[in-house]
């Protein structure tokens, strides 16, 4: 199976594929994050690989929390891989953690196709699996979107803020962690 991908964008399909050149293979993801680099540009994707029948889908994310995420929401009733990638789309992993453990089915009703009666089911189904860390850490992943937005990448930054206490606050986060991309 394959779980990680790094390589150069080729393409995009309209149902948010993305095509990556790997060493001269060409993978098809379907990316969870709803924006994917240009073309030409490098990306590196934890991969969630489906075999099914008819067909091996990868969907792609940038991070394990959300692949964790994604994988942990296919095992609620009535959703599936649409759906949970949707979810993935529609709001952050500490988003959509922390409706799921505030029990806020009007929050996790938000995610394309889930209704009043799936929302309570993935909560009933969730609440208290999710990792600790994930629901309590919104900090680390606004500084990991705001140095992606900066045009680090994501190897860059995961190797810079490895092992690095980082303040509770956001602004004071993202000053410390700038500091520490900058070192490496």
């Amino acid at each position: 199976m394959i779980g990680w991908l790094r390589g150069r964008v080729v393409g995009h399909g309209g149902d948010g594929a993305t095509i990556v050149d790997v060493h001269d293979v060409g993978y098809r993801v379907l990316v969870a994050s709803a924006v994917a680099p240009g073309v030409g540009e490098e990306l590196e994707l934890f991969v969630h690989t489906a075999v099914r029948e008819d067909a091996i889908v990868l969907y792609g994310f940038s991070s394990t929390a959300e692949r964790d995420l994604f994988e942990l929401l296919l095992a609620a009733p009535g959703v599936g891989p649409a759906t949970a990638l949707g979810a993935l789309r529609t709001m952050s992993v500490e988003t959509l953690a922390r409706a799921i453990e505030a029990e806020d089915v009007k929050t996790v009703a938000l995610i394309p196709g889930v209704g009043p009666k799936t929302a309570g089911r993935i909560v009933l189904e969730l609440k208290g699996r999710l990792p600790h860390e994930e629901a309590a850490a919104p900090a680390l992943a606004a500084v990991d979107d705001a140095l992606r937005a900066l045009g680090y990448g994501a190897s860059e930054i995961r190797d810079a803020l490895e092992g690095a206490e980082l303040p509770e606050d956001e602004g004071e986060a993202l000053r410390a962690a700038l500091r520490l991309v900058r070192r490496s």
